[in-house]
């Protein structure tokens, strides 16, 4: 009997060591530092992390004309050709060149008479040395002919500096298209530029494919 009632004295002891224990650990997991608590932060800190932004905007890299632009007819003021420019840009005189300006993209409309109609051959012995002689920065591209909905183009390509900007003097790396359209002794230049890498496709193609002979 007293083996017995010793041995249950040891059992109750350990027993009560046991729930002393539990309730400590319990405890802790109410507390500020207990390890559910961590984890349960860390969850929602990743939820956060990886939750989408609801933004729904496009994000245009610097220079790339947006999709949603709008275009309207330009006609000169000879009533000779009509071609159409972005709607809202801002319109300068440049001597005999119309200019359209937005930010670091630019449409430059010159018409001059022609006796005859340009060449490849005749853009790179002619046009070219002169484009390098007045453009900082020059490096050359290429010549080609091209079609549009008005007919053959010539079309030149090559990078120049940007114009400074008028507030802070800076100045970027154009890509530059001209082209050089020809019609019954006269010629129409359109001069597309903007910073080396936007994707300004689409949009060149509908300026260039927009020109439209009137007489």
């Amino acid at each position: 009997m007293n083996v017995v009632r010793r041995t249950s004295r040891y059992a109750a002891v350990a027993l009560a060591l046991i729930a002393a224990l539990g309730a400590c650990g319990g405890g802790g997991s109410a507390g500020s530092g207990s390890p559910g608590q961590t984890n349960a932060a860390q969850t929602n800190a990743a939820q956060k992390n990886t939750a989408p932004t609801p933004s729904g905007k496009e994000t245009n890299p610097s220079g790339d004309i947006p999709d949603s632009q709008v275009y309207v007819p330009y006609t000169d003021s000879g009533g000779l050709f009509t071609v159409k420019v972005p709607e809202g840009w801002a319109r300068t005189q440049e001597g005999t060149a119309t200019v359209f300006t937005d930010k670091l993209n630019t449409v430059r409309i010159d018409s001059l008479p022609a006796t005859a109609a340009p060449t490849v051959a005749s853009a790179r012995s002619q046009d070219l040395p002169k484009i390098k002689s007045t453009a900082k920065g020059f490096s050359a591209g290429d010549v080609t002919a091209v079609q549009r909905k008005a007919g053959q183009a010539i079309r030149i390509t090559y990078r120049a500096d940007s114009p400074p900007n008028p507030v802070t003097g800076k100045t970027v790396a154009d890509a530059v298209e001209q082209y050089e359209f020809w019609k019954n002794g006269h010629q129409v230049v359109l001069t597309l530029s903007g910073p080396t890498g936007a994707d300004n496709v689409d949009p060149w193609r509908i300026v260039t494919d927009s020109l439209r002979w009137n007489k």
